[in-house]
């Protein structure tokens, strides 16, 4: 079995960052020589989440609406009580939707969905940047 990782560096601002990263996971994969096997799509902490929906604004919209409602910037967290850095909210994000995806590959393709595209999610309050680490493995 190989194992081929690389790893990007996205640039965030003091909102909820959406960045689409479908194609560059696909150019890993097409560069690693893996044509059976999966992909695994990591982001290093607890403040940003990896997920898959469709890369429309009323998808992004709606999810945004959503995670508005489950863990409003506003509202009140304990996080916030001890640290005092008002990103609360953004742990609970990350926590929900998760860091990591699996995407299966075959014929050295990402196996995905007509309208499913790769999203890394920034949730921080503050802007950061973002490592991603893409991680190929198979025959």
């Amino acid at each position: 079995m190989k194992i081929h990782s690389q790893t990007m560096e996205l640039a965030g601002t003091a909102g909820t960052d959406v960045h689409e990263v479908t194609g560059q996971v696909a150019r890993v994969v097409a560069g690693s020589g893996i044509s059976d096997g999966s992909v695994l799509v990591f982001t290093p902490g607890s403040t940003a989440a990896v997920t898959t929906i469709e890369h429309e604004s009323g998808c992004l919209s709606d999810l945004r609406r959503l995670l508005d409602e489950l863990a409003p910037p506003d509202g009140e967290y304990a996080h916030n009580l001890r640290w005092g850095d008002g990103n609360g909210y953004s742990h609970l994000r990350a926590a929900l939707l998760g860091p990591s995806l699996t995407v299966p590959v075959a014929g050295g393709q990402l196996v995905l969905g007509t309208w499913q595209q790769i999203m890394v999610l920034d949730f921080d309050n503050r802007p950061r940047s973002r490592r991603v680490v893409i991680s190929a493995q198979g025959e």
